[in-house]
Parts: structure tokens; C-alpha cells; sequence
């Protein structure tokens, strides 16, 4: 069977053994630089693959810390809402108005005479829930604050009076009704 074709070219006269050196020389050369490109290509890939797989990671980490915090953020207002829902007070047969404000509104609803009288001393606190309004005790209304600071509790206070106030001596009545 026939050699490779510079066996024939040396055989045939075509070539000398120099030139033939040459050329093998030369696609060794070649072939080392091929070799070393396809190194350099999957040392390259392995690191876009090592970077995309951090990045991935990264991502998972913080996809994975968003949904604790919006698990947490659900278990704070199921605790909130049982807190309100064990500690309302019944307003039944209120005919008391008691007015607060509410989103920059003033809202009214409808209290016994004694838990008006407790809500002006802020012994009470009005919370919001789903059903509008309700009516609880301020130790209840400190524990969720604790929990969920931005929700909705409103506790009558005492105002101070300014030393420079010419109606420091004119006590506001608890039941002014505004």
C-alpha cells in the first residue's frame, strides 16, 4: 500500500528531504498551536461555567432569602390578627361616638361609655383589622407594635403643655367630643 503523500513526493522527485522536514516541522508547530487553542477554549469554558454556576448560586441565595422574609413578614400578621381577634373588646350597645384619625381622615366609631373614657385615658388603643376597627387593650395594641410596627394602632396620649402656652391653666376635658 501506498505511504503518505510526502513518501510519494520524496519517491516521485518532487520534493527534497529538506523541504519535507520543513513542512513537517511545520504542521507539528500547527498542530501544538491547534492543541493549545483548544486548551485555552475549555480552560476559558470551565471558567464561564465556574462564574454561571456562582452566579446561579448567588441568585438561589437571595430567591431563597426573599421567601423567608415573606414567610416570616405571613407568620407576623397571622400572630397580629390573633392577638386582635383574642383581645377585642365586644362594642356592643355603644352609643358613645369616639373620633380618631385615620390616613389623614377622621374616623368614628361606636364605644360603651366606659371604653370611651379608657380610650381617652389610653388605657385602650384602636387597631385596624379586616373587618374595620377594633377596640383592645394597650398592652395588646405594645405587642403588636412589637411584631408589625407599620400597622395601624392608635393610642390616645397626653399631650404636654408648652410653659409658654397663655391656656396652660384650661384643662381639656377627657370627654370633649370634636
Amino acid at each position: 500500500m501506498a505511504g503518505s503523500l510526502q513518501d510519494q513526493l520524496l519517491k516521485a522527485g518532487l520534493v527534497d528531504k529538506k523541504k519535507a522536514q520543513k513542512i513537517n516541522k511545520q504542521k507539528q508547530a500547527q498542530q501544538k498551536q491547534a492543541q493549545k487553542h483548544n486548551k485555552e477554549l475549555i480552560d476559558e469554558n470551565k471558567l464561564n461555567a465556574e462564574q454561571a454556576r456562582k452566579e446561579q448560586q448567588q441568585r438561589d441565595r437571595e430567591l431563597n432569602r426573599q421567601k423567608n422574609e415573606a414567610v416570616k413578614e405571613k407568620e407576623l400578621k397571622a400572630q397580629v390578627l390573633q392577638i386582635i381577634q383574642h383581645s377585642e373588646l365586644s362594642r356592643e350597645g355603644g352609643e358613645v361616638s369616639y373620633s380618631f384619625v385615620y390616613q389623614k381622615k377622621v374616623k368614628n366609631i361606636y364605644v360603651t361609655q366606659e371604653q370611651q373614657e379608657h380610650l381617652s385615658r389610653g388605657l385602650l388603643a384602636i387597631v385596624e383589622n379586616a373587618d374595620g376597627f377594633s377596640v383592645i387593650p394597650k398592652v395588646a395594641s405594645e405587642k403588636i407594635s412589637e411584631r408589625v410596627p407599620e400597622w395601624f394602632v392608635t393610642i390616645a396620649e397626653k399631650e404636654e403643655v408648652d410653659e409658654d402656652d397663655p391656656y396652660k391653666d384650661y384643662q381639656i376635658p377627657d370627654d370633649l367630643m370634636w
